[in-house]
Protein backbone atom coordinates (compact mmCIF):
# COMPACT_ATOMS: atom_id res chain seq x y z
CA UNK A 1 0.00 0.00 0.00
CA UNK A 2 1.64 3.24 -1.19
CA UNK A 3 0.73 6.30 -1.90
CA UNK A 4 -2.53 7.79 -1.93
CA UNK A 5 -4.05 5.14 -0.98
CA UNK A 6 -1.64 4.78 2.43
CA UNK A 7 -2.79 8.16 2.83
CA UNK A 8 -6.22 7.54 2.27
CA UNK A 9 -6.49 4.55 4.87
CA UNK A 10 -4.67 6.24 7.60
CA UNK A 11 -7.23 9.32 7.10
CA UNK A 12 -10.36 7.14 7.55
CA UNK A 13 -8.27 5.07 10.39
CA UNK A 14 -7.09 8.72 12.27
CA UNK A 15 -11.09 10.20 11.82
CA UNK A 16 -12.75 6.82 12.93
CA UNK A 17 -10.20 6.94 16.21
CA UNK A 18 -11.23 10.48 17.42
CA UNK A 19 -14.83 10.24 16.78
CA UNK A 20 -15.21 6.64 18.45
CA UNK A 21 -14.84 7.52 22.30
CA UNK A 22 -17.64 9.30 22.39
CA UNK A 23 -20.13 7.21 19.75
CA UNK A 24 -19.07 4.31 21.30
CA UNK A 25 -20.06 5.75 24.55
CA UNK A 26 -23.72 6.56 22.58
CA UNK A 27 -23.77 2.94 21.30
CA UNK A 28 -23.38 0.99 24.42
CA UNK A 29 -25.40 3.75 26.14
CA UNK A 30 -27.96 1.25 27.71
CA UNK A 31 -25.65 -0.56 29.26
CA UNK A 32 -23.04 2.22 30.22
CA UNK A 33 -26.08 4.02 32.05
CA UNK A 34 -27.36 0.63 33.98
CA UNK A 35 -23.73 0.22 35.39
CA UNK A 36 -22.72 3.71 36.30
CA UNK A 37 -26.36 5.07 37.59
CA UNK A 38 -27.04 7.73 35.15
CA UNK A 39 -29.75 9.04 33.11
CA UNK A 40 -30.29 9.76 29.69
CA UNK A 41 -29.33 13.23 30.06
CA UNK A 42 -26.24 12.54 31.93
CA UNK A 43 -25.46 10.40 28.40
CA UNK A 44 -26.35 13.32 26.27
CA UNK A 45 -23.96 15.60 28.77
CA UNK A 46 -21.30 12.59 28.33
CA UNK A 47 -21.00 13.20 24.32
CA UNK A 48 -21.43 16.99 25.12
CA UNK A 49 -17.98 17.27 26.99
CA UNK A 50 -16.21 15.75 24.50
CA UNK A 51 -18.03 17.98 21.56
CA UNK A 52 -17.76 21.02 23.20
CA UNK A 53 -14.35 20.19 24.43
CA UNK A 54 -12.99 20.18 20.50
CA UNK A 55 -15.58 23.58 19.53
CA UNK A 56 -13.14 25.47 22.72
CA UNK A 57 -10.23 23.68 20.96
CA UNK A 58 -10.68 23.55 17.38
CA UNK A 59 -9.68 27.12 15.64
CA UNK A 60 -6.35 26.96 18.21
CA UNK A 61 -5.66 23.55 17.19
CA UNK A 62 -6.28 23.55 13.49
CA UNK A 63 -3.37 26.35 13.53
CA UNK A 64 -1.26 24.01 15.15
CA UNK A 65 -1.89 21.25 12.72
CA UNK A 66 -0.85 23.87 10.41
CA UNK A 67 2.71 24.52 11.74
CA UNK A 68 3.41 20.65 12.73
CA UNK A 69 2.19 19.44 10.11
CA UNK A 70 -0.89 16.88 9.25
CA UNK A 71 1.21 13.44 10.47
CA UNK A 72 3.05 14.85 13.25
CA UNK A 73 -0.42 16.46 14.40
CA UNK A 74 -2.58 13.38 13.54
CA UNK A 75 -0.07 11.16 15.33
CA UNK A 76 -0.50 13.00 18.52
CA UNK A 77 -4.54 13.23 18.43
CA UNK A 78 -4.36 9.07 17.67
CA UNK A 79 -2.27 8.47 21.27
CA UNK A 80 -4.68 11.10 23.05
CA UNK A 81 -7.69 8.88 21.59
CA UNK A 82 -6.27 5.71 22.93
CA UNK A 83 -5.32 6.83 26.20
CA UNK A 84 -8.94 8.14 26.60
CA UNK A 85 -10.49 4.85 25.83
CA UNK A 86 -8.00 2.97 27.85
CA UNK A 87 -9.28 5.02 30.89
CA UNK A 88 -12.52 4.70 30.35
CA UNK A 89 -12.57 0.83 29.90
CA UNK A 90 -10.32 0.78 33.15
CA UNK A 91 -11.39 4.20 35.90
CA UNK A 92 -14.75 5.11 34.32
CA UNK A 93 -16.54 4.29 37.69
CA UNK A 94 -19.38 7.51 37.68
CA UNK A 95 -20.34 9.91 35.05
CA UNK A 96 -17.77 12.59 36.35
CA UNK A 97 -15.08 10.39 35.51
CA UNK A 98 -16.32 9.64 32.26
CA UNK A 99 -17.09 13.32 31.49
CA UNK A 100 -13.22 13.98 32.18
CA UNK A 101 -12.04 10.83 29.90
CA UNK A 102 -14.15 12.28 27.09
CA UNK A 103 -13.01 15.69 27.38
CA UNK A 104 -9.50 14.31 26.59
CA UNK A 105 -10.99 12.70 23.60
CA UNK A 106 -12.48 15.72 22.47
CA UNK A 107 -8.79 17.51 22.58
CA UNK A 108 -8.10 14.59 20.01
CA UNK A 109 -11.16 15.04 17.75
CA UNK A 110 -10.30 18.99 17.47
CA UNK A 111 -6.66 18.35 16.35
CA UNK A 112 -7.48 15.18 14.11
CA UNK A 113 -10.63 16.74 11.92
CA UNK A 114 -8.38 19.69 10.21
CA UNK A 115 -5.15 17.56 10.12
CA UNK A 116 -6.83 15.16 8.33
CA UNK A 117 -8.28 17.45 6.04
CA UNK A 118 -4.80 19.33 5.64
CA UNK A 119 -3.42 15.88 4.66
CA UNK A 120 -5.92 15.15 1.72
CA UNK A 121 -5.38 18.78 0.62
CA UNK A 122 -1.48 18.21 0.25
CA UNK A 123 -2.24 14.99 -1.16
CA UNK A 124 -5.29 14.60 -3.54
CA UNK A 125 -5.94 17.34 -6.50
CA UNK A 126 -9.52 18.45 -7.16
CA UNK A 127 -10.08 15.28 -9.66
CA UNK A 128 -10.64 13.34 -6.75
CA UNK A 129 -10.30 15.20 -3.85
CA UNK A 130 -14.01 14.76 -3.61
CA UNK A 131 -14.37 10.93 -3.06
CA UNK A 132 -11.35 11.25 -0.79
CA UNK A 133 -13.20 13.49 1.43
CA UNK A 134 -16.46 11.71 1.24
CA UNK A 135 -14.51 8.68 2.04
CA UNK A 136 -12.34 10.05 5.26
CA UNK A 137 -15.48 11.68 6.14
CA UNK A 138 -17.01 8.42 6.39
CA UNK A 139 -14.37 7.69 9.52
CA UNK A 140 -17.37 9.06 11.94
CA UNK A 141 -20.16 6.91 10.62
CA UNK A 142 -17.66 4.40 10.35
CA UNK A 143 -17.46 4.50 14.43
CA UNK A 144 -20.82 4.74 14.80
CA UNK A 145 -21.13 1.36 12.51
CA UNK A 146 -18.37 -0.07 14.69
CA UNK A 147 -20.14 1.02 17.82
CA UNK A 148 -23.57 -0.36 16.98
CA UNK A 149 -21.60 -4.21 16.32
CA UNK A 150 -20.30 -3.60 19.69
CA UNK A 151 -23.87 -3.91 21.24
CA UNK A 152 -24.38 -7.59 20.48
CA UNK A 153 -20.57 -8.37 20.10
CA UNK A 154 -19.39 -7.32 23.17
CA UNK A 155 -21.71 -5.03 25.60
CA UNK A 156 -24.38 -7.98 25.68
CA UNK A 157 -21.94 -10.43 26.35
CA UNK A 158 -19.12 -9.94 28.40
CA UNK A 159 -19.42 -6.03 28.79
CA UNK A 160 -19.38 -2.57 27.29
CA UNK A 161 -16.28 -2.31 29.32
CA UNK A 162 -14.24 -4.73 26.85
CA UNK A 163 -16.17 -2.44 23.92
CA UNK A 164 -13.57 0.01 25.08
CA UNK A 165 -10.88 -2.51 25.17
CA UNK A 166 -11.18 -3.62 22.04
CA UNK A 167 -11.62 -0.61 19.82
CA UNK A 168 -7.94 0.95 21.14
CA UNK A 169 -7.30 -1.23 17.79
CA UNK A 170 -7.96 1.57 15.52
CA UNK A 171 -5.47 4.38 17.41
CA UNK A 172 -2.84 1.91 17.00
CA UNK A 173 -3.70 0.74 12.94
CA UNK A 174 -3.90 4.40 12.48
CA UNK A 175 -0.70 5.96 14.30
CA UNK A 176 0.91 2.60 12.31
CA UNK A 177 -0.60 3.89 8.93
CA UNK A 178 0.66 7.60 9.54
CA UNK A 179 4.26 6.73 10.36
CA UNK A 180 4.63 5.15 7.06
CA UNK A 181 2.72 7.72 5.00
CA UNK A 182 5.08 10.56 7.44
CA UNK A 183 8.47 7.90 6.16
CA UNK A 184 7.30 7.27 2.76
CA UNK A 185 5.61 10.82 1.54
CA UNK A 186 7.83 13.20 3.30
CA UNK A 187 4.54 15.41 4.02
CA UNK A 188 5.92 18.55 4.79
CA UNK A 189 4.17 21.20 6.79
CA UNK A 190 2.30 24.04 5.39
CA UNK A 191 3.45 27.26 7.87
CA UNK A 192 2.69 30.11 5.83
CA UNK A 193 -1.23 28.88 4.58
CA UNK A 194 -3.82 31.84 4.72
CA UNK A 195 -7.60 31.55 4.65
CA UNK A 196 -8.89 32.90 1.54
CA UNK A 197 -12.60 32.35 2.18
CA UNK A 198 -14.01 36.13 3.17
CA UNK A 199 -14.95 35.71 7.51
CA UNK A 200 -18.37 36.70 6.70
CA UNK A 201 -19.27 34.02 4.95
CA UNK A 202 -17.23 31.59 6.64
CA UNK A 203 -18.76 32.16 9.89
CA UNK A 204 -22.51 31.61 8.33
CA UNK A 205 -20.99 28.36 7.27
CA UNK A 206 -19.63 27.48 10.76
CA UNK A 207 -23.36 28.57 12.28
CA UNK A 208 -24.93 26.16 8.97
CA UNK A 209 -22.78 23.59 10.87
CA UNK A 210 -23.82 24.48 14.82
CA UNK A 211 -27.41 23.27 13.55
CA UNK A 212 -26.51 20.65 11.24
CA UNK A 213 -24.59 18.99 13.64
CA UNK A 214 -27.04 19.37 16.90
CA UNK A 215 -29.20 17.89 14.40
CA UNK A 216 -27.47 14.66 13.24
CA UNK A 217 -25.35 14.01 16.27
CA UNK A 218 -28.56 12.81 18.38
CA UNK A 219 -28.13 9.83 15.70
CA UNK A 220 -24.92 8.23 17.50
CA UNK A 221 -26.03 9.40 21.10
CA UNK A 222 -29.34 8.30 20.81
CA UNK A 223 -30.75 6.07 17.93
CA UNK A 224 -30.29 2.88 19.83
CA UNK A 225 -31.84 3.73 23.30
CA UNK A 226 -35.04 5.57 20.94
CA UNK A 227 -34.83 2.13 19.10
CA UNK A 228 -35.40 0.51 22.19
CA UNK A 229 -37.90 2.67 23.78
CA UNK A 230 -39.71 2.19 20.33
CA UNK A 231 -40.10 -1.84 21.27
CA UNK A 232 -37.28 -2.28 18.90
CA UNK A 233 -34.85 -5.32 20.65
CA UNK A 234 -31.74 -4.46 22.53
CA UNK A 235 -29.51 -6.47 19.87
CA UNK A 236 -31.38 -5.36 16.80
CA UNK A 237 -31.58 -1.19 17.89
CA UNK A 238 -27.22 -2.13 17.47
CA UNK A 239 -27.93 -3.27 13.83
CA UNK A 240 -29.69 -0.53 12.62
CA UNK A 241 -27.32 1.54 14.03
CA UNK A 242 -24.76 -0.10 11.73
CA UNK A 243 -27.11 -0.64 8.87
CA UNK A 244 -27.77 3.36 8.86
CA UNK A 245 -23.78 3.94 9.44
CA UNK A 246 -23.22 2.12 5.87
CA UNK A 247 -25.74 3.96 3.94
CA UNK A 248 -24.50 7.07 5.37
CA UNK A 249 -20.51 5.79 4.28
CA UNK A 250 -22.35 4.88 1.09
CA UNK A 251 -23.98 8.03 -0.01
CA UNK A 252 -20.58 10.13 1.18
CA UNK A 253 -18.67 8.47 -1.51
CA UNK A 254 -20.98 8.18 -4.11
CA UNK A 255 -21.81 11.80 -3.29
CA UNK A 256 -18.15 12.76 -2.97
CA UNK A 257 -17.13 10.84 -6.38
CA UNK A 258 -20.17 13.17 -8.45
CA UNK A 259 -18.27 16.55 -6.57
CA UNK A 260 -15.32 14.93 -8.78
CA UNK A 261 -16.75 14.89 -11.59
CA UNK A 262 -18.83 18.43 -11.77
CA UNK A 263 -22.38 16.93 -11.51
CA UNK A 264 -23.31 18.35 -7.99
CA UNK A 265 -22.39 21.50 -6.28
CA UNK A 266 -20.95 20.66 -3.06
CA UNK A 267 -22.80 23.23 -0.66
CA UNK A 268 -25.71 22.77 -2.75
CA UNK A 269 -26.14 19.17 -2.14
CA UNK A 270 -25.31 20.15 1.37
CA UNK A 271 -28.40 21.95 1.30
CA UNK A 272 -30.65 19.10 0.00
CA UNK A 273 -29.52 16.68 2.02
CA UNK A 274 -30.16 18.39 5.19
CA UNK A 275 -33.22 19.40 4.32
CA UNK A 276 -33.98 15.61 3.19
CA UNK A 277 -32.57 14.81 7.09
CA UNK A 278 -35.26 16.79 8.46
CA UNK A 279 -37.62 14.70 7.11
CA UNK A 280 -36.19 11.62 8.19
CA UNK A 281 -35.85 13.04 11.47
CA UNK A 282 -39.37 13.98 11.72
CA UNK A 283 -40.24 10.34 10.85
CA UNK A 284 -38.05 9.04 13.50
CA UNK A 285 -40.47 11.02 15.97
CA UNK A 286 -42.88 9.01 15.05
CA UNK A 287 -41.66 6.65 18.10
CA UNK A 288 -42.49 2.88 16.69
CA UNK A 289 -40.30 0.46 16.21
CA UNK A 290 -41.41 0.61 11.49
CA UNK A 291 -40.65 4.30 11.84
CA UNK A 292 -37.16 3.31 13.47
CA UNK A 293 -36.78 0.96 10.43
CA UNK A 294 -38.03 2.99 7.65
CA UNK A 295 -36.28 6.19 8.31
CA UNK A 296 -33.12 5.13 10.22
CA UNK A 297 -31.72 4.79 6.31
CA UNK A 298 -32.66 8.16 5.21
CA UNK A 299 -31.48 9.90 8.09
CA UNK A 300 -27.54 8.40 7.75
CA UNK A 301 -27.94 8.73 4.42
CA UNK A 302 -29.30 12.13 3.99
CA UNK A 303 -29.04 13.75 7.62
CA UNK A 304 -25.66 12.54 8.41
CA UNK A 305 -24.01 12.06 4.93
CA UNK A 306 -23.53 16.12 3.58
CA UNK A 307 -21.09 16.69 6.06
CA UNK A 308 -18.31 15.47 3.47
CA UNK A 309 -19.35 17.52 0.65
CA UNK A 310 -19.50 20.84 2.89
CA UNK A 311 -15.66 20.19 3.96
CA UNK A 312 -15.25 19.80 0.19
CA UNK A 313 -16.33 23.27 -0.36
CA UNK A 314 -14.21 24.97 2.46
CA UNK A 315 -11.54 22.89 1.75
CA UNK A 316 -11.38 24.20 -2.18
CA UNK A 317 -11.46 27.42 -1.24
CA UNK A 318 -8.73 27.49 0.94
CA UNK A 319 -6.03 25.00 -0.27
CA UNK A 320 -3.08 26.34 1.56
CA UNK A 321 -4.88 26.78 4.52
CA UNK A 322 -7.16 23.77 4.78
CA UNK A 323 -6.48 23.00 8.48
CA UNK A 324 -6.98 27.10 9.77
CA UNK A 325 -10.21 27.17 7.69
CA UNK A 326 -11.70 24.19 8.42
CA UNK A 327 -10.99 24.39 11.96
CA UNK A 328 -12.91 27.40 12.46
CA UNK A 329 -16.40 26.08 10.54
CA UNK A 330 -15.37 22.74 12.51
CA UNK A 331 -15.97 24.67 15.59
CA UNK A 332 -19.84 25.58 14.63
CA UNK A 333 -20.14 21.47 14.41
CA UNK A 334 -18.52 20.76 17.54
CA UNK A 335 -20.80 23.42 19.44
CA UNK A 336 -23.69 21.93 17.72
CA UNK A 337 -22.30 18.32 18.02
CA UNK A 338 -21.82 18.91 21.99
CA UNK A 339 -25.25 21.12 22.28
CA UNK A 340 -27.48 18.77 20.26
CA UNK A 341 -27.08 15.65 22.28
CA UNK A 342 -27.09 17.67 25.47
CA UNK A 343 -30.54 19.18 25.15
CA UNK A 344 -31.99 16.14 22.86
CA UNK A 345 -31.42 13.98 26.77
CA UNK A 346 -32.86 16.97 28.71
CA UNK A 347 -35.97 17.10 26.30
CA UNK A 348 -35.82 13.05 26.51
CA UNK A 349 -35.79 13.67 30.13
CA UNK A 350 -38.89 16.13 30.48
CA UNK A 351 -40.53 15.16 27.67
CA UNK A 352 -40.13 11.71 25.14
CA UNK A 353 -37.60 10.96 22.21
CA UNK A 354 -40.93 11.85 19.76
CA UNK A 355 -40.59 15.65 21.04
CA UNK A 356 -36.93 15.37 20.89
CA UNK A 357 -36.52 14.02 17.17
CA UNK A 358 -38.91 16.68 16.05
CA UNK A 359 -36.61 19.73 17.59
CA UNK A 360 -33.41 17.37 15.54
CA UNK A 361 -35.69 18.44 12.81
CA UNK A 362 -36.03 22.03 13.24
CA UNK A 363 -32.54 22.14 13.70
CA UNK A 364 -31.76 20.60 10.29
CA UNK A 365 -33.77 22.90 8.92
CA UNK A 366 -31.93 26.00 9.88
CA UNK A 367 -28.62 24.62 9.33
CA UNK A 368 -30.20 24.55 5.85
CA UNK A 369 -31.31 28.00 5.69
CA UNK A 370 -28.15 28.93 7.22
CA UNK A 371 -25.92 26.90 4.09
CA UNK A 372 -28.40 28.90 1.56
CA UNK A 373 -27.43 32.20 3.10
CA UNK A 374 -23.59 30.91 3.19
CA UNK A 375 -23.66 30.10 -0.62
CA UNK A 376 -25.58 33.67 -1.92
CA UNK A 377 -23.30 35.54 0.33
CA UNK A 378 -20.28 33.70 -1.16
CA UNK A 379 -21.18 34.08 -4.59
CA UNK A 380 -21.65 37.85 -3.86
CA UNK A 381 -18.14 38.40 -2.65
CA UNK A 382 -16.22 35.52 -4.30
CA UNK A 383 -16.98 34.90 -8.05
CA UNK A 384 -17.32 30.87 -9.17
CA UNK A 385 -14.36 30.96 -11.11
CA UNK A 386 -11.87 32.44 -8.17
CA UNK A 387 -12.13 29.15 -6.08
CA UNK A 388 -9.35 26.66 -6.42
CA UNK A 389 -10.13 23.86 -7.80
Amino acid sequence: MTGQRLTLTAAITSTTTAAFPAFLAGAVGVQLREDLDFSEGRLGGAIAIYFFTAAITSTKLGKLAQRLGPTNALRIGCVMSATAMICIATMADSWPTLYAFLALAGLSNSLVQPSTNLLLSDRFDDGNLGFAMGLKQSGMPLATLLGGAAVPVFALTVGWRWAYVAAVAVPAIAFTLLSRVHADMHVAPKRHGRVQTPMGPLLLLAVAMVFGGAAVTALGGFLVSSAVDSGVPDGLAGWMLTIGSVCGISVRLIAGARADRGTIEPLAASTVMLALGAIAFAGLAIQDAWAIYAFTPLAFGAGWAWPGLYHLAVVRRNREAAAAATGITQAGAYIGAGGGPLLFGVIVEASSYRVAWLVSAAYALIGAAALVGGQIWLRRLVPTDTVVR
